[in-house]
């Protein structure tokens, strides 16, 4: 064995037996904003996660923002934190979660390993509980804040924002991440070492986003009572940074399409401005079967945004077997690789109008290619099972925080420990 394959297997965890793997966790997650008050993708990965976190028989406790949480769900216990408006997206409550409340709550569930969502507030809070607690945390990061930055506030900020996740993430004993793209960029930036960079698989509800939901009656609503005419569906949150703007030169320059905008944020207001007068239906949040009916019901999806961690929105648009046009940006290369482009759905080079167009009259033009792509696209999305992606995490990634989390914390005693062989040294035999 060379000396970089021995460093290697220092600094990775080894292969776990099934018995040590599959043995019941007890696991406590902080989720910030709450995915049971939130837009679509988001809410979807937490609540699947959780209920198949449960049926693998681990014990759940969730810490989230108070916004519209029951008491339990699939089993697990759920904790409302008070919380806050964020300044600039006032329907995102975030909370700090360190009240003595929920440190007790904790306490008394005495979790295995703990989980928060970055970036966030919350985060913070699930940190110092953890260090409290001496308990292994792992951070899975969602927004990639300092592309956003920029947008909405002031350039001079990402420079202190990148400083803040890296404290974090530094502290953490593991990173998820949503993509591939958004690994490399965390290690471009010396977030964390690489060997804690771990990929969160992808995983949709292809059961709840499925061809079958497609309505006639929705797509009434979508069109605007005009059913037999193309149209266009976006859906996600509607913020600035999400380049929505795009999706109005498109529309400019197809006059006998028509596109319905699915879902809500601070950009709302001026999108229904820039559209006023223009073949556009904004149908605010939707969730359960309206959701799932106003995927299917469209005839192409379109993702203009450049800054994607992962883009859960166009895993359930090609889930409902719909074709996508999406930039070649963020996460969405990783849903659609180069291999695919043309097959499973279609990327335009960001902010090329006529690449955008070129791929989208190709597709509106050509119902045999739509339903060829939608169909593709579907079956590939049926290898993405949230199951098996949850599985991988609890038994894979959960398995190597705690592992870094005890070699850490080996390394901490390791000065004491020689101290005291020193002070009170052993008998000779």
């Amino acid at each position: 064995m060379t000396s970089r394959e021995v460093r290697e297997d220092e600094e990775n965890p080894p292969l776990l037996d099934y018995e040590t793997i599959s043995r019941p966790r007890r696991i406590a997650l902080f989720v910030e904003p709450s995915p049971f008050a939130y837009v679509s993708g988001y809410k979807n990965r937490f609540q699947n996660f959780i209920k198949f976190l449960r049926e693998m028989g681990d014990e759940v406790m969730v810490v989230t923002t108070h916004e519209g949480v029951p008491q339990e769900f699939h089993g697990a216990k759920l904790i409302g934190s008070r919380s806050f408006p964020f300044p600039w997206y006032k329907k995102v409550p975030l909370s700090l979660a360190l009240s003595p409340r929920i440190i007790s709550e904790v306490a008394r569930f005495n979790p295995d390993i703990i989980h928060a969502s970055s970036p966030g507030i919350m985060v913070f809070g699930a940190l110092a509980i953890a260090k409290l607690l001496s308990v292994p945390i792992v951070m899975s990061y969602h927004t990639h804040v300092p592309v956003y930055i920029p947008r909405y506030t002031y350039s001079w900020l990402v420079k202190p924002m990148w400083m803040i996740i890296k404290f974090l993430h530094r502290e953490a004993d593991l990173t998820l991440v949503p993509s591939a793209a958004i690994g490399r960029d965390l290690e471009a930036a010396r977030v964390t070492a690489a060997n804690k960079i771990r990929l969160w698989n992808k995983g949709v509800d292809s059961d709840s986003f499925h061809p079958c939901f497609r309505s006639h009656e929705m797509r009434m609503r979508l069109s605007n009572g005009e059913p037999d005419k193309p149209l266009i569906v976006h859906v996600g949150r509607l913020g600035v940074e999400k380049s929505l703007d795009f999706l109005k030169r498109v529309m400019d320059r197809l006059p006998g399409a028509r596109i319905a905008i699915i879902g809500d944020g601070p950009y709302r207001d001026e999108l229904e401005k820039m559209f006023t007068g223009m073949p556009a239906v904004f149908t605010g949040m939707l969730g359960g079967e309206e959701l799932s009916q106003a995927y299917a019901s469209g005839d192409v999806f379109v993702m203009p945004s450049e800054s994607e961690t992962l883009g859960q929105v166009v895993l359930e648009a090609m889930s409902s077997g719909i074709p996508v046009v999406g930039a070649r940006a963020g996460g969405i290369p990783d849903i659609i690789p180069p291999e695919l482009d043309g097959k499973t759905g279609f990327l335009f080079n960001p902010g090329d109008l006529d690449d955008c167009l070129s791929k989208l009259e190709l597709l509106l033009d050509n119902q045999e290619l739509r339903e060829t792509i939608g169909k593709a696209a579907r079956q590939d999305m049926e290898k993405y099972d949230w199951k098996a992606a949850t599985k991988n995490i609890r038994n894979e990634q959960y398995s190597a925080a705690i592992w870094f989390w005890r070699k850490n914390r080996a390394q901490l005693l390791r000065p004491i420990q020689w101290l005291v062989t020193r002070l009170f040294p052993s008998p000779e035999v």
